[in-house]
């Protein structure tokens, strides 16, 4: 055999063997690639389910112990708290949240309104608490907020530090309201409301179970949302088609006084 030959044979031998690493080289990246896409998928799911977790857990405080309804609450189970005389020929029922952005909307809107009609004696209204964003959004701020407005009705005092909470309130992405230091601090925009009884009241949660007792009735009234608003049974607010205003409100109340 020429050594040209010898030569040629040799350089292909090498050729395939050169080609042979270069593959095993790739099936190694190649196999790495697949390991790191498998890890990431897993520490990328691992994240996913602690957050769904995370979510489940922090799906507002659960309250424990008994149902204590705030003074002077009536209705069914007593979960209404009653503002204006009995002798009021209407009655405005209005079912809300502290952390609803659209409740802090309706009150702005409303709250001169509704507070002249109960002061004139043409309008009752029973107020419903309900904890809907703590269970959308996570937190305790609708637990927490709604057991100290029921802490101020046994001050007598529910109907200023409700419009306080409102006028108060924060985004709805952030829980303020869960801190009992902050219902606190907004007492004192309410005379005669910080006292060691509605701190002490607020602090260990004393009509937690009676929230979350409202809560429930809330979501058995099969009601869309808060506001949820009724004046003698009837929703008006929710019709888009005609839509509430103040002075609407105002003719339906005094319409039904004069008849």
């Amino acid at each position: 055999m020429s050594e040209k030959n010898r030569d040629g044979k040799r350089s292909a031998r090498e050729r395939l063997i050169e080609e042979r690493e270069r593959q095993k080289a790739r099936d190694r990246r190649r196999r790495t690639l697949i390991v790191s896409a498998a890890v990431v998928g897993v520490l990328g799911l691992a994240a996913v389910v602690g957050l769904i977790a995370a979510n489940a857990g922090d799906d507002g405080e659960e309250a424990s112990g008994p149902v204590v309804a705030p003074s002077g609450a009536t209705g069914k189970d007593a979960l209404a708290i009653p503002v204006g005389k009995d002798s009021a020929k209407s009655t405005l029922v209005i079912w809300e949240d502290f952390r609803c952005p659209a409740c802090k909307s309706f009150e702005d809107n409303y709250r001169d309104t509704i507070h002249e009609l109960s002061d004139e004696g043409q309008l009752k209204v029973e107020y419903h608490l309900a904890t809907l964003i703590d269970g959308n959004m996570g937190g305790s701020g609708s637990l927490r907020s709604a057991n100290a407005a029921a802490c101020a009705q046994d001050a007598g005092k529910f109907t200023e530090y409700h419009d306080v909470l409102f006028q108060n309130q924060p985004p709805e992405t952030d829980d303020a309201f869960a801190k009992n230091d902050r219902l606190i601090e907004l007492a004192g925009k309410v005379e005669g409301l910080d006292t060691a009884a509605f701190k002490q009241c607020v602090n260990e949660g004393t009509h937690d179970s009676w929230a979350v007792k409202s809560n429930e009735a809330f979501q058995a009234g099969g009601f869309q949302g808060t506001p949820t608003v009724l004046l003698n049974g009837e929703n008006i607010f929710g019709d888009q088609q005609n839509p509430l205003t103040p002075d609407k409100l105002r003719q339906k109340v005094e319409e039904v006084a004069k008849g």
